[in-house]
């Protein structure tokens, strides 16, 4: 295998001050001939015997950085094509940096800290980088374009999936001449597992990018005459023996308008046909044991040992808010759990495995205007990186945690350090210590460290947990008075300046964060649809 160490200069390249370190200068080479004149010493050089001040040395952010630098420069990178046996793609729907900076404040201060020197799971990952996320027909993106990115190698319009750019939005003809190969096919074509988990709809944008080929992203249970809809498209999968893990939301896009599922909610499908029974006849066929669930009770007894293909769709549309969980009626598991079950069934193989686990509902939150559903699902989220790098090695698996987007959520007002992340702004004084009442803005009123740019504003939902209750209520931009509010509480939904009947994705770039071989690729400023090439190198996914 080909192992290489980062050379020092890589990692200061990336924002690690390796001058701090005092590392001494090299002896002069005194083998010339003693009759030359030795050149006169330049008189910017530092000389041998400089020192930082003891008080600077004996700081702990000077030992953290020391000890930084230490991690950055033993870290061994494995450039071999085909040394990851594993791929886990994790997608932080929505997830922009703005988002990650928030999450991992509250995660600190979940957990009794300032929060802002807290780090989430993936931000301990050797090697990280910036993603441009726009569409080729979008400035701003939609998450069906960015997901064929990732998924596919190549950018194309917002809407579509896994078809070229020349494709117009909804042509349906045109999308069965252009269409593209996604990272899972070949996983599946080499004999891999492949896994596909989301909080979203399974048939939703991101998820479906994996296995389906449409010119419209709304084909979720019905399409065209000529073209399949993406659920259709899960159950008939051609490549490989078709995806081995499935857990998710969406179980109306399986189900006939008829039927209704155990939470009674009606299915979607038109023609009929109920595709959970027809994927459960296609993979229970005496020699694979399929199993199918829909509920925590489901997922609990699921005997890992004896399942082959899995399954598990947990609600009729998307799974709930993670803070939102305890109110399912017939139960869900989190993302962490569901990727922990995930892992030990993939793992099976021995040829190795592909799975995409999105964190879909951080987009649903802010969509909604509410920083504390987002956030809180996005803390889940780094609780299932977490378990993924506890259960895998990053001698042969490669982790990636990126999004495939951003939100017009804004982290500002000079709070103090330590300040709750969702409450209102409180200023230091002119010494520099946390004033003892909330800051104000010109026109009197208190403002939150978090708003939003756009969408529907303000609104004070007491206890609620489900951020989608706000849209259930008028749009409420601009200010209002905050000095009675709770704005840490799970109903408050932030103030924003454009008023729109939702808030919109950023066109920024987001972040994106390795372990394993081939992640030292993905360092810099990349387009995004470089991943899938970085994991179809790393995975040895094309001959």
């Amino acid at each position: 295998m080909q192992f290489y160490r980062l050379p020092l200069a890589f990692v200061t390249a990336f924002g690690l001050t390796v001058a701090a370190c005092g590392e001494p200068h090299s002896a002069p080479d005194t083998s010339a001939d003693s009759s030359t004149p030795a050149a006169e010493p330049a008189t910017h050089r530092p000389t041998e015997t400089a020192q930082l001040p003891e008080s600077q040395q004996s700081s702990s952010w000077y030992r953290d950085g020391q000890a930084a630098l230490a991690r950055a420069q033993s870290v061994v990178v494995n450039n071999e094509r085909g040394a990851a046996k594993n791929i886990i793609l994790f997608v932080g729907d929505g997830m922009g940096i703005s988002t990650v900076t928030a999450m991992r404040i509250l995660a600190g201060q979940m957990e009794g800290q300032s929060g802002e020197e807290y780090q989430l799971s993936f931000e301990t990952m050797p090697f990280a980088g910036l993603i441009k996320t726009y569409n080729t027909n979008q400035q701003t993106p939609d998450s069906a374009g960015t997901a064929t990115a990732l998924m596919a190698g190549v950018k194309t319009k917002a809407g579509v999936l896994n078809v070229d750019e020349t494709v117009a939005r909804g042509d349906c003809v045109a999308s069965l001449q252009h269409p593209l190969t996604t990272a899972l096919e070949l996983a599946e074509n080499l004999g891999k597992s492949t896994g596909v988990v989301s909080t979203a709809r399974i048939t939703h944008a991101t998820p479906a990018a994996t296995y389906a080929k449409v010119p419209e992203r709304g084909w979720e249970a019905t399409a065209p005459e000529g073209c399949k809809d993406i659920a259709a498209q899960m159950v008939e999968l051609s490549a490989g023996d078709g995806i081995d893990v499935i857990m998710g939301g969406g179980r109306r896009s399986f189900l006939p308008e008829e039927v209704e599922d155990l939470e009674g909610k009606s299915g979607k499908r038109t023609d009929g046909l109920n595709l959970i029974d027809a994927w459960k006849a296609r993979y229970n066929d005496g020699t694979t044991e399929a199993v199918y669930i829909e509920d925590q009770s489901g997922f609990d007894q699921l005997d890992v040992v004896d399942t082959d293909k899995l399954l598990g769709l947990f609600a009729s549309s998307h799974m709930r808010y993670e803070e939102d969980r305890k109110n399912d009626k017939a139960g869900e598991p989190s993302l962490s759990q569901m990727t922990a079950k995930a892992i030990e069934l993939l793992s099976k193989n021995d040829k190795g495995y592909f799975a995409m686990i999105e964190s879909g509902r951080i987009d649903h939150g802010h969509h909604a205007g509410s920083a504390y559903s987002a956030l809180t699902d996005g803390v889940e989220m780094a609780r299932a990186v977490q378990v993924a790098m506890d259960n895998t090695s990053a001698e042969d698996t490669l982790i990636i945690v990126t999004a495939d987007h951003s939100h017009v959520m804004t982290i500002a007002g000079y709070p103090t350090r330590g300040n709750p992340i969702l409450g209102k702004v409180v200023g230091n004084d002119e010494t520099g210590e946390p004033k003892e009442n909330v800051s104000l803005a010109a026109d009197g009123m208190p403002y939150t460290t978090i708003t939003y740019a756009n969408g529907l504003g303000f609104a004070d939902l007491g206890d609620s947990t489900n951020a989608d209750d706000r849209y259930d209520d008028p749009v409420n931009a601009g200010r209002h008075d905050l000095h009675d509010i709770d704005t840490e509480s799970s109903g408050f939904h932030q103030e924003s300046l454009v008023p729109l009947d939702s808030e919109t994705h950023g066109g920024e770039d987001v972040g994106v964060w390795a372990r394993g071989p081939g992640a030292h690729l993905l360092t810099g400023t990349k387009e995004q649809n470089v991943i899938f090439h970085v994991m179809v190198h790393a995975g040895g996914l094309l001959d």
